[in-house]
């Protein structure tokens, strides 16, 4: 693919960017076109903004003439694959990819911490980890970079094999396989074979990391010795896994986990809260030692490893006579984070007067069996001793109606109408999980109670 020169070309371009409001001066600006942007309507701030060139498509070049530095191409999401590649190709680095329903942020995130304490590390930013993200993140990768870590995600089958083709891992993670995207893809058997699609990446010799605990397992594996991996480690609670969780010690804002990683026994802290916490770090460690890095340095590290922002973030909201915990988990949902939520939640101690609530937003892409699925959460709400329930959504009604009427909080049809309803019923010593898929906006809640109670604090 030709790239055409418009005026003067930048001197040196400092980084890559698709997104004006982060963009710094000299990176280069790929005029991406989205679902709901044309990244062409933002050249001229792009440009005004100190960028070195936009890449734009060259039939919408002539609309840019005099406005900067420009490159022309028939195609600027294949033109940001392109320098992808390249800069894939340039590296030596050791590449690790992520996929699975529950936790690929969150483990990619702990794999970013743990592996730059041992070298220079580059990782998906935020959730980039699409046809667009994994390209624009390959691109950014500096040559020196020791460690890659890759987030892939999908929402249909065909989706991940392409990007894993691009980013070419010596380890691939899948961290587990449940009901989401059964709207798009029908059955879990589906999902599973689809999340597979990751080890079509690995080289000769590659290697495959599999949660022993899901039910899918067998399935996974086979996938995996069809594909070009050499290897196959497994995590998990079963006794023939190789990295295996033998105790884990649950508290409010952390996780101590006792495991045996290849036969050696092992103890270490997690800056996370919640069984789920301590399982997706028994993935980290089995990508760490495929990848040749040190474990007892990753172990240490692992009590750097917070939750990400709307990932189970946690946030004390000054409320008249004490505090109210907040656990942001309002980035996504489906039926297993939102039952792994719920745990954290019913570990959380409470203060005087207290109660532990749940605001739950609708769970999306679950096809026929959304209803059945929302309202099979109750189990989890009484199991992990949640006092109230706040719902918003009209799958998550299916929940409301499935609770007693004493758990009930307050139900509405939407997050924005839901939100006052939340924030006028709690008080000091509530913990409170907010949590919904990324669609349902429980987002608005979170945002509303801070608001709410920064104005109680001054």
């Amino acid at each position: 693919m030709e790239a055409r020169p418009v005026g003067e070309p930048p001197a040196a371009v400092t980084g890559v960017s698709i997104d004006t409001r982060t963009l710094q001066p000299g990176e280069l600006f790929f005029a991406i076109k989205g679902d709901a942007r044309d990244g062409h309507d933002f050249v001229a701030a792009a440009l005004e903004k100190g960028a070195g060139a936009a890449v734009v498509a060259e039939d919408r070049a002539a609309g840019f003439a005099g406005a900067g530095a420009l490159f022309a191409v028939p195609d600027v999401l294949a033109a940001m694959q392109r320098l992808g590649l390249a800069a894939r190709a340039r590296t030596d680095a050791r590449i690790a990819a992520v996929t699975g329903s529950v936790g690929k942020t969150g483990t990619k995130e702990a794999l970013r911490t743990v592996l730059a304490t041992q070298g220079a590390t580059h990782a998906s930013a935020a959730s980039y980890n699409n046809h667009w993200g994994v390209p624009l993140t390959l691109a950014r990768m500096p040559q020196a970079t020791r460690y890659g870590v890759f987030e892939i995600g999908m929402n249909h089958a065909g989706e991940i094999e392409p990007l894993v083709a691009m980013v070419r891992p010596h380890v691939a993670l899948i961290t587990t396989v449940e009901p989401v995207h059964l709207e798009n893809l029908g059955s879990i058997e589906a999902i599973a074979d689809a999340k597979a699609e990751i080890f079509t990446g690995l080289g000769a010799g590659g290697t495959a990391v599999i949660n022993r605990d899901n039910p899918h397992y067998e399935r996974l594996r086979r996938h995996a010795e069809a594909s070009p991996a050499g290897r196959i480690v497994s995590f998990g609670e079963h006794p023939d896994a190789d990295v295996r969780l033998t105790r884990a010690i649950l508290k409010p804002d952390m996780t101590i986990v006792e495991a045996t990683l290849f036969g050696e026994p092992v103890t270490y802290r997690i800056g996370s809260p919640g069984k789920h916490a301590a399982m997706n770090s028994l993935g980290v460690l089995g990508v760490v030692e495929a990848l040749g890095g040190d474990l007892a340095l990753a172990a240490i590290a692992m009590a750097d490893v917070t939750p990400p922002s709307g990932r189970g973030e946690q946030i004390r909201l000054p409320a008249p006579g004490g505090d109210i915990a907040l656990y942001d988990e309002s980035y996504n949902a489906n039926p297993a984070s939102v039952r792994a939520a719920l745990g954290v939640l019913g570990q959380a101690p409470v203060g005087l007067r207290g109660r532990r609530i749940a605001v739950l937003g609708d769970m999306l892409e679950l096809g026929p069996e959304a209803p059945e699925l929302h309202a099979g959460l109750a189990s989890a709400v009484e199991e992990n001793g949640v006092d109230l329930v706040f719902a918003a959504g009209p799958l998550m009604k299916h929940l409301w109606q499935a609770l007693p009427m004493e758990k009930r909080g307050a139900y509405a049809a939407n997050s924005a109408e839901l939100a006052p309803l939340v924030a006028g019923a709690l008080r000091a010593g509530d913990v409170v999980t907010v949590k919904g898929s990324n669609g349902s906006r429980t987002g608005l809640v979170v945002a509303a109670l801070k608001s709410r109670f920064a104005t109680n604090a001054a």
